[in-house]
């Protein structure tokens, strides 16, 4: 462990950005945080921070010269970017970063969000960036990164960046200063579960016949909470998953907008971690607003969500895709699986007399399923009569998974 004491980074650009950087530092440390200022410039001159940007750019894989003599800005910029997250890793390891502010534009962003994204969750981490006010997916990942639009460009102190700047200051270190309270619940195992707002009162069911025993993280299964709760998985920061509502799988094969990606149900397949779960709300995909669903579905049964999410009914074909990877990631796990099936409908609206109510096509997801599922003393198929939400689907769900961590 580095005898250096950790301290929060204030990290940018001094060759364009040292006014605000300096100001950003200066508060800090009136509000008694400790700084290490960090520049990340690819013109800066030496002497401006505590950590110089040749500092930085020598923690390249090749050196300061990947930084330094490309000609191309934008390969220089990722470069830097790059030496960054390696310089950030190794402070990391030492203890040395108890929480990191930045400021950039559309470059400095791209520098500074990867290396922050390499911070722990749980330690402060803020990005004043001028690309806050849009798709900021790309920057934040699946961490708790703090964005903040600084609503004019940072190109320099005025009255009223010092107010916006002052605020993500002091918003770092009301951050490091306020941490959270501890209590008991950090003593219980954390268990990760999915919900959707159609399968809330099977989840909410779960979470509260477990209660005693785990502390529940329940994860909206909307392309981010998926990854989140697999990335979670993945950082050995999970003991079990209760994969109640495994929709992003079929949004992954058909385009939907809550896409988690090709890597779902990898805490299972890939990392054995005990997974409970089923298929809930599978007999969706989701969309935004109506006018944007693709034109090739517009025959297709919809609901209005909302006036921002319009769902799509899953048909059979659909349905036996999204059973088939499933299975396939289920079958890969090597620690035990409980994969139960409720036989009487996978979301609040497919259920009798609600708009997606499809028995037909949700027997080609549990006959699928039934096939090619590989059935095993640790790997177990359990078809209940239940419809998801019904309280004994969700008793069924608890008892198998204080079954499979006994």
């Amino acid at each position: 462990m580095s005898a250096i004491q950790p301290a929060a980074w204030v990290v940018g650009t001094f060759d364009t950005k040292a006014a605000e950087l300096d100001y950003l530092a200066g508060l800090l440390r009136a509000a008694g945080v400790r700084v290490v200022t960090v520049d990340i410039g690819t013109r800066s001159a030496p002497g401006v921070a505590d950590i110089e940007a040749r500092a930085v750019a020598s923690h390249h894989p090749r050196g300061g010269s990947a930084v330094f003599e490309p000609t191309d800005r934008g390969e220089a910029v990722i470069a830097m970017g790059d030496a960054l997250a390696a310089l950030v890793r190794e402070r990391l390891a030492a203890g040395e970063i108890q929480g990191m502010l930045g400021v950039g534009g559309s470059g400095g962003s791209s520098m500074i969000a990867p290396a922050m994204r390499l911070l722990p969750i749980g330690v402060p981490k803020l990005l004043v960036s001028t690309m806050a006010a849009g798709d900021v997916s790309a920057y934040v990942g699946v961490v708790d990164m703090t964005l903040m639009y600084p609503v004019t460009d940072i190109a320099g102190l005025n009255r009223l960046s010092r107010t916006i700047l002052a605020n993500a200051a002091h918003a770092l270190a009301g951050m490091l200063q306020h941490r959270a309270p501890v209590d008991h619940a950090q003593d219980k195992p954390s268990i990760g579960l999915t919900m959707f707002g159609v399968t809330t009162p099977c989840v909410q069911a779960v979470r509260g016949l477990l209660s005693d025993g785990f502390d529940t993280q329940v994860f909206h299964a909307n392309g981010a909470g998926g990854r989140t709760l697999e990335a979670l998985a993945a950082a050995g920061m999970l003991r079990a998953v209760v994969d109640i509502t495994t929709t992003e799988v079929g949004q992954h094969l058909l385009g939907g907008v809550c896409d988690a990606g090709p890597n779902r149900l990898d805490a299972a397949a890939r990392h054995g971690l005990p997974w409970v779960g089923s298929v809930g709300a599978l007999d969706m995909i989701n969309w935004g607003a109506r006018d944007t669903v693709p034109a090739r579905h517009q025959d297709r049964t919809f609901h209005v969500h909302n006036a921002n999410v319009t769902l799509m009914r899953s048909n059979a074909q659909e349905l036996e895709a999204a059973a088939r990877r499933i299975a396939e990631q289920l079958n890969r796990a090597s620690g035990p699986v409980r994969l139960l099936l409720p036989l009487g409908g996978l979301s609040m609206i497919d259920a009798p007399g609600q708009p997606f109510h499809d028995p037909a096509a949700d027997a080609a997801l549990f006959d699928t399923l039934a096939r090619l599922f590989i059935a095993s003393d640790t790997h177990r198929l359990i078809r209940l009569p239940h419809h998801i939400n019904d309280p004994a689907f969700s008793a069924a769900v608890a008892e198998q998974l204080r079954a499979v961590l006994a």
